[in-house]
């Protein structure tokens, strides 16, 4: 099975945000063909629910949140500074939505 481009994937989420009207913003750009994203969603809190990709048993992406709910944006951005340190070629998408939604399609862990 191909997997969609990295880049193509994380312009339809900023697409999907913006139509429903809330601010997407791509913070860090990544390979644009492999690269892993995390997802950042500050609420009307300003507090930070970030989205971190893993597999399941079946080697298919699922979403769980980074620490099972909201943190500080400070947290989050300091867990999102560590993996780019790692990984170079992570993507990062920062989501401005009062209510919280993540805009994300595939399924995400319930914590």
């Amino acid at each position: 099975m191909t997997s969609l481009r990295t880049g193509i994937w994380v312009d339809a989420l900023v697409r999907r945000a913006d139509t429903a009207l809330a601010s997407a913003y791509v913070i860090r750009r990544g390979d644009e063909d492999a690269g892993a994203v995390l997802v950042k969603v500050v609420d009307a809190d300003r507090l930070a629910h970030l989205y971190v990709p893993v597999r399941d048993e079946h080697g298919e992406r699922i979403w769980t949140r980074f620490r099972g709910g909201p943190v500080s944006e400070a947290d989050a951005d300091a867990y999102c500074a560590r993996r780019c340190e790692d990984d170079t070629d992570m993507w990062i998408v920062e989501i401005v939505d009062r209510q919280a939604r993540h805009f994300l399609t595939e399924p995400v862990e319930k914590t």
